[in-house]
């Protein structure tokens, strides 16, 4: 099966040759759900099986909700970018490559290692009660949150195990030797001294003095970079968990319904004191000094069980807790959490006054005596009223919005032409802004939504200044908008980008000269080093550029220097042009064992790394995936203002 992967070890360690590649990482599938508009335009396939622009939708929906959960300071303009969705893309692809792997060769998984997994989801582990069982209820609160069920987590659980299986193999027969990995490190790392002359374009910029003629003509074979972007005037409303709640005003008989039912918890939580005895032994104690002190534990049990009265001053005369030896083992209020898992699923279980047996735990072995118990404060009604009716409206909101984001996507459609009559049938705000098919900066929400710009700025909308269909922008959060004006784009007046012209036209002749300058200099070098006007020599290494430009730094050790002194340049694009001296290779320093192993053991990630991408990519060419959306460019270009 591997075979392609290894006839090819060649080509991958020139590819590892100038930098570690990160290891391989299986991006788990995204549980979509269809809300709006079934289907849409195909944007990929795999295995002859369809990926809809709903399920691209979904999976960069669950994505964005993802990322802002664990990084909430994030710009979302960043999780919305063409190349942030083109990735979601991508990655929804892999998966379905990898699942239909995982099909072919029926690699499926068990329910045993399904709970084994889940039992070792951190998530998971802290939903457990005192007594080790699940608790249901917040185990379905958390996939909800999440917009899943259990048995929609517990799927997509099994299928990302059952894909991991199909990598698997690649990434745990790899191997590199230590000879491959310091072969390509020792280069990595190699240090040459340099001598760099440096043709600056800035310094070539008072020769040029451009006519209006030489302005005319550049503006004219230049006119897409003196663009005015299109432009519109908008209308749009946006509908809410907010905007629905505004509508909900909870009855009074809902209100005290829910106040018995949830009385409880709104209280707040149970605390408990006690006091304790420790008999130190560590964990990692010897099995002889951990009987030693469960013996001396179980002397001080039957005193206090035979006297309870005695506890506190057993405790200060015995204890070897420091901290509460001297109170008589008192420790206070704590609640659920507070105390090692042993010692609180022993204090919760018993009854005021009572005390415990020996009960074991990493830090030795306790007594409890539990001194008190402190029920949580039953307010009243009156008192809780202000929190019943939010968690109401939230629960009846949350009930509410699919009943009327379906009157919204109705009704933007069926009266097409103003957005006015759905936003007083459902009381939402009708806002305006300009705006253009890139985000203005700072945007945010809807103004910030690709999906959103794009309806806004499709022909129909421009031509007919209709209401954009509902586009849902993210959870419970739909938008429509509308054009009032419209600029298409156009090229700008000469007169008025006049002195932007100079700019660019100045700039592009003087780098022109500084490598023409730059070119002629390393010509002649070459040819009679003796007259080269060189400054002092550096010593550079991709740790250490010495301030050097990146692409001399990288010519620098690109260049063959089997034959020294060696000569090579850089073309540094508007900066101007290099001219590079190799004087001498300089080895990379000894590395003390730690960074050796650590540097052998990263190269051998990488290599793994490549190989599953290797193998991932024959895959792709097995299942013929095909994607239709072209991968977004990064804009290189003048701002023409």
């Amino acid at each position: 099966m591997f075979d392609f992967v290894r006839k090819h070890s060649k080509i991958m360690m020139g590819l590892m040759f100038l930098l570690i590649i990160p290891a391989f990482i299986v991006v788990g599938g995204s549980e979509g759900f269809r809300r709006f508009n079934e289907g849409g335009d195909t944007v990929a396939t795999v295995a002859g099986k369809d990926i809809k622009q709903t399920d691209w939708d979904a999976a960069h929906r669950t994505q964005v909700q993802r990322v802002m959960a664990s990084q909430p300071g994030i710009d979302p303009k960043v999780l919305d970018s063409a190349e942030a969705r083109y990735a979601t893309l991508e990655n929804l692809v892999q998966e379905r490559v990898l699942a239909a792997a995982a099909d072919k060769s029926r690699l499926v998984t068990s329910d045993s290692r399904l709970a084994r997994n889940l039992q070792e989801d951190p998530s998971i582990a802290s939903l457990r009660k005192p007594d080790g069982s699940l608790d249901i209820e917040r185990y379905r609160q958390l996939l909800a949150a999440q917009g899943m069920t259990p048995e929609m987590f517990e799927a997509r659980v099994r299928s990302d195990l059952s894909q991991r299986q199909v990598v698997s193999g690649v990434i745990g027969t790899s191997f590199s030797s230590a000879a491959e990995a310091d072969l390509a490190l020792n280069a990595l790392f190699e240090k040459r001294e340099v001598q760099v002359s440096l043709f600056r374009s800035a310094d070539f910029a008072a020769k040029v003095s451009p006519s209006d003629a030489d302005l005319e003509a550049w503006y004219k074979d230049h006119a897409a970079l003196f663009q005015a972007p299109e432009q519109a005037t908008i209308e749009y409303v946006v509908l809410d968990l907010d905007a629905v709640k505004k509508s909900i005003v909870p009855n009074e008989q809902d209100l005290r319904t829910y106040y018995k039912e949830n009385a409880d918890r709104l209280a707040g939580k149970e605390e408990r004191r006690a006091s304790h005895i420790l008999i130190n032994a560590a964990k990692d104690a010897s099995s002889d000094a951990r009987k030693k002190a469960r013996a001396k534990a179980e002397e001080l049990l039957a005193q206090v069980k035979k006297t309870p009265a005695s506890f506190a001053e057993v405790a200060k005369k015995n204890s070897q807790d420091t901290g509460s030896a001297a109170n008589g083992g008192d420790l206070d209020y704590f609640g659920r959490g507070a105390m090692v898992k042993p010692f609180e699923d022993a204090a919760f279980a018993l009854k005021k006054g009572d005390i415990s047996d020996i009960v074991e735990s990493d830090f030795g072995f306790h007594i409890i005596q539990l001194t008190d118990i402190r029920a949580p404060k039953q307010r009243s009604f009156e008192e809780m009223r202000p929190e019943l009716e939010t968690e109401l409206k939230n629960q009846q909101a949350q009930s509410k919005f699919a009943e009327v984001a379906e009157s919204f996507t109705n009704g933007v459609y069926e009266q097409a032409d103003s957005l006015k009559p759905v936003a007083e049938r459902l009381k939402l705000e009708v806002q305006t802004a300009p705006l253009s098919r890139t985000p203005a900066p700072g945007a945010k929400g809807v103004l910030a939504n690709a999906k959103f710009l794009n309806a806004i700025f499709s022909s129909d909308s421009i031509e007919k200044k209709r209401n954009t269909e509902a586009i849902e922008i993210a959870a419970n959060q739909l938008a429509s908008g509308r054009i009032t004006q419209y600029t298409a784009a156009h090229t700008r007046p000469f007169a008025e980008v006049k002195e932007q012209v100079r700019i660019q036209l100045v700039g592009a002749r003087a780098t022109e000269m500084a490598k023409k300058e730059g070119l002629e200099k390393l010509a002649a070098w070459k040819a009679n080093p003796s007259t080269a006007t060189l400054p002092a020599a550096v010593l550079v290494s991709r740790e250490n550029t010495q301030q050097q430009p990146a692409k001399v730094v990288d010519a620098a050790l690109r260049a063959d220097a089997s034959s020294l002194p060696a000569w090579t340049a850089a073309d540094l694009g508007e900066q101007g042009y290099a001219v590079i001296k190799i004087n001498k290779l300089v080895p990379r320093d000894a590395p003390v064992e730690a960074a050796l192993k650590q540097g052998r053991d990263q190269y051998a990630q990488g290599w793994a790394g490549a190989e599953s991408r290797a193998y991932y990519q024959l895959l792709k060419e097995r299942f013929k995936v095909k994607i239709n959306v072209a991968k977004p460019i990064a804009k290189i270009g003048v701002d023409a203002g």
